[in-house]
């Protein structure tokens, strides 16, 4: 059944040198709002262990608009200036919620209007406080008879122009299938797949990596504070861009193809946070981008009725024997295809996890528990998996 979404469409715009000025004062007085706020905020609670409220935050506003010195903040449209507010509220309630850290000053140049700070008329966009309509370059339709509820305007690094317009949209789920796959991610292979299949890495940085080095030695060479360095800056800033929009590109094709062929999707819950400790490798895992794919995962599997099923991370899937369940005490990272011990059988590594990962999820799936292996305790505090050949637990078929 149809299920209703709300859905951001995202375009690039070219405003007018007018609406760039307009954009860039509002931009400021958004950022300079949130960090005040976030200012007093900070003072009541150390010093006074005392919360401010939204409607407190917005009292303050209204006061420092009458001050000489903050003047200025009346002379743009006031929605983006009290979304700022609504959003540190919102930080301020995952903080207290312990879902989120303490919420960090506002630097990213945005600003977001409700639907009394626009008009939207046969699909043309004009923002508050402006005469004419934004240009924006259309790469894909809006949903029929959709109209944006809010719009969001930033400015990339780059120097790009984007609105985001949040509508309602009506997702049809995908067709059931009777298919199932386990996807063990890496870097020389970004996804290996249960089938056999290896999606190989595209590493959009190590590609563009000379590029982006020459930008930024001639951006060392710039005299801080000069035109030339903010053009070098500039260039550098497009370098990103361009690796950033490529990787997403083939992350979003990947994913939705992953999505649509499989009923089920089994993928290992992997700690990116403190992969990215390792020195050697930390470069290429934030290339990579893990955590994005299983992002587009969970939203689209969500979307078209598919289920996602995440595997514990220590389960040992690179060093369980898929044939008999045996688990090697041992693996290098460097080792690709290994035998065991226990029944002779030659495994890919890549592929030899990715199968077990599907097993386990199906395993976990049907039991409604989780997935992970029997593991020891020592006094010195540590925990590791058994050295000794063992078969896994976790009642994973065979494959």
């Amino acid at each position: 059944m149809a299920e209703q979404v709300k859905r951001a469409f995202k375009y690039r715009f070219y405003p007018t040198d007018e609406q760039a000025a307009e954009l860039s004062r509002t931009f400021g007085c958004v950022r300079l709002v949130y960090n005040k706020a976030l200012e007093e905020r900070t003072r009541a609670w150390y010093g006074e262990q005392r919360r401010i409220s939204y409607v407190q935050s917005s009292a303050a506003l209204t006061q420092w608009k009458k001050t000489e010195e903050l003047a200025f903040l009346a002379e743009v449209s006031s929605v983006p200036l009290q979304q700022a507010l609504r959003h540190l509220q919102a930080a301020f309630a995952h903080f207290f919620a312990k879902r989120a850290k303490y919420p960090r000053y506002k630097s990213r140049a945005s600003a977001e209007y409700t639907r009394s700070a626009f008009t939207w008329c046969e699909g043309l966009l004009t923002l508050a406080k402006m005469a004419e309509p934004l240009d924006i370059r259309w790469s894909r339709p809006l949903p029929e008879g959709a109209e944006p509820t809010t719009v969001s305007v930033s400015r990339d690094a780059a120097g790009r122009w984007f609105v985001s317009l949040l509508c309602e949209d009506t997702i049809a789920p995908a067709p059931a299938m009777n298919t199932a796959v386990g996807l063990d991610a890496g870097i020389t292979s970004l996804v290996t797949l249960s089938t056999g299949e290896k999606i190989a890495n595209p590493k959009h940085e190590r590609r563009d990596r000379a590029r982006l080095a020459g930008a930024q030695r001639e951006l060392s060479r710039k005299a801080k504070g000069s035109a030339n360095r903010e053009k070098a800056r500039r260039k550098v800033a497009r370098v990103h861009a361009r690796i950033a929009d490529r990787r997403r590109d083939f992350l979003h094709k990947l994913t939705s193809r992953i999505v649509h062929e499989n009923q089920v999707v089994v993928i290992e819950d992997l700690t990116v946070r403190n992969l990215l400790k390792n020195g050697t490798l930390a470069r290429a895992i934030s290339d990579a981008a893990w955590t994005d794919l299983r992002f587009m995962l969970e939203y689209k599997c969500a979307w078209y009725g598919r289920e996602l099923v995440v595997i514990d991370r220590f389960f040992p899937s690179s060093k369980l024997c898929g044939s008999c369940g045996t688990v090697r005490g041992k693996l290098s990272l460097n080792v690709r295809e290994w035998t065991c011990e226990h029944c002779g059988a030659v495994h890919d590594r890549d592929v030899n996890a990715a199968r077990n990962i599907l097993a386990a999820g199906l395993a976990a799936a049907a039991c409604g528990d989780g997935v992970r292996p029997q593991r020891e305790s020592s006094r010195t505090g540590q925990s590791s998996v058994k050295q000794e050949p063992q078969r896994a637990t976790a009642g994973i078929p065979r494959l």
